[in-house]
């Protein structure tokens, strides 16, 4: 009984064990979705592919500058989107007045502007292994400034592929002998085929009236009784 009693919270006329139950039984249900502990906002892309959040520029791919997005700031990461689809994710940064660049965001401007390749302050951070610095001096040492277009040509590739995929392409590349973007596209898709496409007639009605003649076999047969008698 004195047991019970020391159970008991402070003006309760029940132990704690049975007041617990009777919370537990009027508690609402939880919800069907976790609680996305994470701030959200509306932006806008500036001319420079950045997008301002809690103080810092996070980068987007190029190709989003100047366009509406929204910000989803948890406590890891900075995700930018645009109505469903992902953007950019960047690692959350808790300082302030800094500007996060992912280089591949920026590799789309090289074709435009190839000097950007050793001055422009995005790709100051793009680490990459000395393959890729093998393959330029190969590429620029044999066709100069079409060089540097075919080595950006292989830079894009990481736009889609990770680094070292990438790497293990340029190194197979290179004990060729003669490295290029081909090649390099040679090594990093070695299995992917190519399904031929069906043609319909559907949104090409004025095909439907186009008639092909049968073809006519004995033209076939007339080459080869010139062949033989020749």
């Amino acid at each position: 009984m004195k047991g019970d009693l020391q159970r008991r919270l402070r003006g309760q006329s029940a132990i704690k064990a049975e007041l617990l139950k009777e919370d537990q039984a009027a508690f609402m249900p939880l919800p069907a979705a976790p609680f996305d502990a994470s701030r959200k906002q509306a932006t806008r892309a500036n001319s420079l592919s950045l997008v301002r959040f809690d103080d810092n520029d996070y980068s987007v791919p190029v190709c989003w500058a100047h366009h509406a997005l929204t910000v989803k700031g948890s406590w890891d990461r900075v995700e930018i989107c645009r109505d469903a689809e992902l953007v950019a994710s960047h690692p959350r940064c808790w300082d302030k007045g800094q500007t996060l660049y992912e280089p591949r965001h920026y590799l789309p401007l090289l074709e435009r502007k190839p000097g950007a390749l050793d001055h422009g302050r995005p790709l100051q951070s793009l680490q990459l292994p000395e393959c890729f610095a093998l393959l330029r001096r190969r590429l620029e040492g044999e066709h100069e400034h079409q060089g540097t277009k075919d080595y950006i040509t292989v830079l894009r590739l990481l736009e889609k592929h990770s680094i070292g995929r990438v790497a293990a392409a340029i190194e197979k590349a290179l004990v060729t002998g003669a490295p290029s973007p081909d090649v390099v596209a040679l090594y990093l898709y070695p299995d992917e085929r190519t399904e031929p496409g069906t043609f319909v007639l559907a949104g090409r009605p004025q095909l439907r009236a186009v008639e092909i003649a049968p073809p006519r076999t004995e033209v076939y047969r007339d080459l080869l009784a010139r062949e033989v008698a020749l």
